[in-house]
């Protein structure tokens, strides 16, 4: 059994400690107030034994919680007074200078809280460690100067999560969606140097790439650009290519054909496509933020995203190259392709793709395959999202955090060019095990807590308030979400719905179980898993109403903080079967990952949930190796066009650099419960010499998750 100390370095369990810290506090009471030996050891072994039975590694706060508990029962009430008036002592002093531990448990590389905390960050890498470093200082100063004490509280609680606290000091917003044509068409500038209009396909894929990057420096959320912006460019090249071609046929005195040069150009154009998606996809893995992590880039693949005819089958063209290029992945320091967690990949099923027979069929049958061996793209129905979002289809923003569909003054619907300010998430479950089960006194809590959250929402939304453009030129001067003046402050775009708030959510299902006993896949107990959801949106239909900012609901990828907020949950509640059992609690809507369902009739049921976050949410399937069912992965693709608007097929892709190994890593138990990543193959157990991916929010993971994570990947049921 082990502990997490402050720092977050997780050391062995011992109870020697705890005696010792019970026996000086003893020691400073008169003698008719001590503890006897006998009652002491019992102290000792009564907090044993409930560390023991924690599904967790209990921190040095838990510990010391118990203590306290333990001498109380033993009526020992002076000595208790004592050992909590030394603790408030030594807690003020800590809070003093708060970050000191933190920051040099970076340094060792021994915290384990934030060894584990992003899945996509590495934390022994420089620019990591400075990030998280002013990522300690940040959240110090939001918790003792920034934010209102009731919110920090919540927040430290596990009643409520606001997210991004590391990076809640600075001007910064969550997520958005590029305007790469406003960027490429009418030029940009990117590091104080001029960017004019590309000449070139692959000159565009470069542009892209550094904007990009840019944009990831100036934001902490994740950004997506849709290749429609960057199919125009083709045309270009392919104009380029023509003159070229002729200009080299006459130079050898031959007649320039113009079937002849059109093929030789169009092979031209065949390569600058391979290079320019090549571009893409190894920049945007190689780059390093200065956040040091790749960029979260998502790529939208959507070809009714432009007319018919030339432009579209250019589009078709680059669609093609980007899925084959991410089937064929990316070498690992062996040389062997592996799966690279970025850029995401989205794919939109549509009229003409959906369907054996459909102009596109080809394309959607490629993205089957990469979807079997790589877990990208992701799927959009066109279908249902026009039907959920006034006829429109548009990308998330990221990994799932969707605008509100919005009008400009010209009256014309506009998606790129907008952003998101940021997210507080509510934890359901405390909700539910706060009320004791009443329901009146469950919607109580929930009014409060909705509250609460407004509150810490509209932090968020002041602290952006009065930024001014110069802060971020790339996003608020040169065409990445506007074209603002040069000392203008982005107010103007913070309300009327061009930018999205996000009251985030999570643990619906174990809500619904603590409140009615049931899964809310049981019929019974459905009806009040809908009523929770539309009662958190009417909630954020008030709230932009009294506003004019637009609040949306949001369905939480939680990574990190689906640990915490199980901790938090067995800590105040213990261990309650079905509710606070695990390390985890489930994300947003979802059905409980253990819970078997097939494929299709889970991707219905949760339909119905995801239409009531329009703010964001994907569901997924869980599916074994389909690289030889190409068929079966299709069929679930075709489902989803008819019946839910995002979702995503989970398979595994993991490679042993010790043995060759290239099946699944499994997770494994060792003595002190703590779960590990194993090779089935050779027994190697070094995470520096294997590559692991798994799908854990909505985007794939390379970097291994903290144990509550671990242990939901592990616990996860087979749905084909």
């Amino acid at each position: 059994m082990n502990i997490i100390k402050r720092s977050g370095m997780e050391v062995v369990f011992d109870a020697i400690k705890i005696e010792e810290a019970v026996k000086k506090a003893n020691g400073s009471v008169q003698e008719c107030d001590r503890l006897s030996d006998a009652q002491i050891h019992a102290v000792v072994t009564n907090v044993t034994d409930l560390c023991k039975q924690l599904r967790h590694s209990p921190n040095v706060e838990e510990i010391q919680d118990m203590v306290e508990a333990e001498i109380m029962k033993q009526q020992s009430y002076k000595l208790a007074s004592n050992y909590i008036t030394y603790r408030y002592k030594r807690a003020l002093v800590r809070k003093s200078n708060s970050t000191d531990e933190q920051i040099l448990s970076l340094l060792e590389c021994n915290n384990e809280e934030v060894l584990q905390e992003n899945s996509n960050k590495n934390p022994i890498v420089n620019s990591v460690q400075r990030d998280y470093m002013a990522g300690e200082v940040s959240k110090d100063i939001t918790r003792r100067f920034l934010l209102p004490e009731d919110i920090v509280d919540a927040h430290e609680k596990g009643l409520i999560h606001f997210h991004d606290s590391d990076y809640f000091a600075q001007n910064m917003h969550n997520c958005c969606l590029v305007n790469l044509e406003d960027m490429l068409q009418n030029g940009t500038i990117i590091s104080e140097t001029m960017i004019e209009t590309p000449k070139s396909f692959s000159t565009a894929c470069n542009v892209a790439t550094q904007a990009i990057a840019q944009i990831a420096s100036s934001q902490y959320g994740g950004q997506s650009i849709t290749l429609s912006h960057l199919a125009p460019f083709v045309q270009v090249s392919r104009e380029k290519f023509r003159r070229e071609v002729r200009e080299e046929l006459e130079s050898q005195g031959m007649e320039a054909d113009e079937k002849l040069v059109a093929q030789m150009a169009e092979m031209r154009v065949r390569r600058e496509i391979k290079q320019g998606v090549q571009m893409i996809q190894y920049q945007v893995i190689t780059l390093m933020t200065t956040n040091g992590q790749a960029p979260f880039v998502t790529v939208f693949m959507y070809l009714n995203e432009v007319p018919e005819g030339q432009l579209r089958e250019d589009l078709a063209l680059i669609i093609k190259e980007m899925l084959l290029q991410r089937i064929q992945g990316v070498k690992n320091e062996q040389g062997v392709y592996i799966t690279p967690a970025f850029p995401k990949l989205i794919y939109v099923l549509e009229e003409n793709n959906i369907a054996e027979g459909t102009p596109y069929w080809d394309l959607t049958r490629l993205a089957a395959q990469c979807t079997a061996k790589r877990m990208v793209p992701d799927y959009i129905s066109e279908k249902i999202i026009k039907k959920l979002k006034d006829g429109n289809c548009y990308p998330c923003m990221g990994c799932r955090s969707f605008l509100t569909v919005y009008k400009d003054e010209n009256d014309q619907y506009k998606f790129y060019g907008r952003f998101n300010q940021g997210v507080v998430t509510l934890n359901l479950v405390d909700v539910a095990c706060s009320s004791g089960g009443d329901m009146d006194k469950f919607w109580s809590i929930m009014d409060e807590r909705l509250a609460l959250c407004r509150r810490a929402l509209m932090c968020r939304h002041e602290r952006l308030k009065g930024t001014p453009s110069d802060v971020a030129p790339i996003l608020w001067q040169n065409g990445a979400l506007a074209r603002l003046k040069k000392g203008e402050t982005i107010d103007k775009l913070l309300y009327g719905g061009y930018s999205t708030i996000s009251l985030g959510y999570a643990g619906l299902c174990e809500c619904v179980r603590y409140m009615t006993g049931k899964s809310h896949t049981d019929p019974e107990a459905t009806p009040f898993a809908l009523e929770v959801m539309n009662y958190l949106n009417d909630t954020c239909k008030t709230w932009a109403e009294e506003t004019n900012i637009s609040f949306s609901l949001y369905g939480t990828p939680l990574e990190s903080t689906t640990y915490k907020f199980s901790k938090c949950l067995q800590s105040r509640f213990g261990i309650i079967p079905g509710v606070t059992d695990k390390n985890y609690i489930t994300n947003s809507y979802h059905i409980h990952v253990t819970e078997p369902i097939n494929a299709f009739d889970k991707l219905t049921f949760e339909a119905q949930f995801q239409e009531l976050s329009p703010g964001g949410a994907i569901s997924y399937v869980e599916v074994p190796n389909m690289q030889n069912n190409i068929d079966a992965v299709l069929a679930v693709m075709q489902h989803i066009y008819d019946h839910i608007m995002y979702a995503e097929l989970n398979t595994k892709s993991d490679y042993c650099q010790v043995c060759g190994y290239d099946g699944e890593i499994r997770i494994i138990e060792d003595t002190h419960k703590k779960l590990l990543w194993e090779c089935p193959n050779c027994g190697n157990r070094d995470q520096d010499k294997m590559n692991v991916a798994r799908r854990t929010c909505g985007y794939i993971g390379t970097q291994f998750w903290n144990q509550g994570r671990t242990q939901e990947i592990r616990e996860r049921v087979m749905h084909l």
